[in-house]
């Protein structure tokens, strides 16, 4: 209550005093660019997955633009050791995204390599993907794909360099028959996403769909 008091949760955007469970204040939220895409029609994500790999439906929460809020709250999550950020947006894609009957079998998440986990400390999946998990009952798996290559953030990445990938991931199980969804936080080019999406598709008899925070647009 005293570090309450003495360092009071504030808003990212105006600096306003907000609860400790929030990361923005309600003025501030209603500044946030949701997307409102529908997992199960054509959204940009499924037209740009589309012409890199097999996909069944896609989503993407919020619009990923320049010097925005949006960007500013992923940012927050990934680059200030804000993990609970995580916890937050997940909360607001519940909100949103009705998978009906067609819940996938397995969430799975876009893994970071060990160097880079450990400087940071978190993947800023984990907390977003088990908090989707627990309200859709859906199982996870943070170690399906692991992350051959060690590299720099994509937001620090030029274009050509994000284009390049090689071999840079691998499954680590036998899985087929699955109805998998891949999760990631930014799309940008499609790279990351695609380069893990053939690597299921190629396991075995699988069905990819795609789940981001955010896309760039």
């Amino acid at each position: 209550m005293i570090l309450d008091l003495l360092f009071p949760n504030r808003c990212i955007h105006c600096n306003r005093i907000v609860s400790g469970d929030l990361i923005v204040c309600g003025i501030c939220y209603s500044q946030i660019h949701f997307t409102h895409y529908d997992y199960f029609e054509n959204n940009p994500v499924k037209e740009k997955c589309s012409l890199l790999f097999p996909v069944e439906h896609t989503y993407a929460l919020i619009q990923f633009e320049e010097e925005s809020l949006s960007r500013k709250i992923i940012h927050e999550l990934k680059y200030r050791g804000r993990e609970k950020t995580g916890k937050i947006i997940a909360n607001w894609t519940t909100e949103r995204l009705d998978f009906k009957n067609e819940k996938p079998d397995l969430m799975v998440t876009v893994p970071l390599h060990p160097r880079k986990l450990k400087k940071r400390g978190y993947n800023q999946l984990h907390l977003f993907t088990e908090t989707l998990s627990k309200f859709y009952n859906i199982p996870f798996d943070h170690h399906l794909v692991e992350r051959n290559n060690y590299s720099k953030a994509q937001a620090l990445k030029d274009k050509k360099t994000r284009l390049e990938t090689g071999n840079t991931f691998s499954v680590t199980k036998n899985i087929s028959g699955k109805n998998i969804l891949l999760i990631d936080d930014v799309f940008t080019t499609g790279n990351t996403i695609s380069s893990i999406a053939w690597e299921i598709l190629n396991a075995g008899d699988n069905k990819l769909s795609v789940l981001v925070m955010a896309m760039d647009v």
